[in-house]
């Protein structure tokens, strides 16, 4: 079930990797949407703590789509891209990918998407400002 305004492969870095579980679905079967976003929350987190050097928190949500059902045994992949910084926040675009169990040759399908908003902290939870780039011209 392929989506014509889907793109075909993930944009970001890979960020993690997880195989979806029985105990991890809703009363209907399928993978519960909560588990979903807690791998993407944990896995988006990657870029925004090597760009703070430290500890973040998450403080927003934003945009979150879920596109295609995620099923037990389902191999999950994680993607992530810096979209956006402010003083103490980082944007981070996030992807879900799946590839069915039994379809080993079957391709990647996106399965859902957000940004999240994190914020760097500080040793007694403080928002704290990001540190500044050695090479911010890029």
């Amino acid at each position: 079930m392929s989506h014509p305004d889907l793109p075909t492969r993930p944009t970001g870095q890979p960020v993690g990797r997880v195989i979806a579980m029985p105990a991890d679905t809703n009363p209907e079967g399928d993978i519960f949407g909560g588990w979903l976003l807690a791998q993407m929350d944990l896995a988006g987190a990657t870029p925004a703590f090597e760009l703070a050097q430290g500890r973040c928190a998450t403080i927003a949500i934003d945009g979150m789509v879920f596109h295609q059902p995620v099923s037990v045994g389902d191999e999950v992949s994680i993607y992530a891209r810096v979209v956006k910084t402010g003083r103490t926040s980082i944007r981070v675009h996030v992807e879900a990918w799946k590839r069915p169990r039994n379809h080993a040759q079957a391709e990647s399908m996106r399965v859902t998407e957000g940004v999240f908003t994190y914020v760097a902290i500080d040793q007694d939870r403080k928002p704290r400002p990001l540190p500044v780039a050695d090479n911010a011209a890029g």
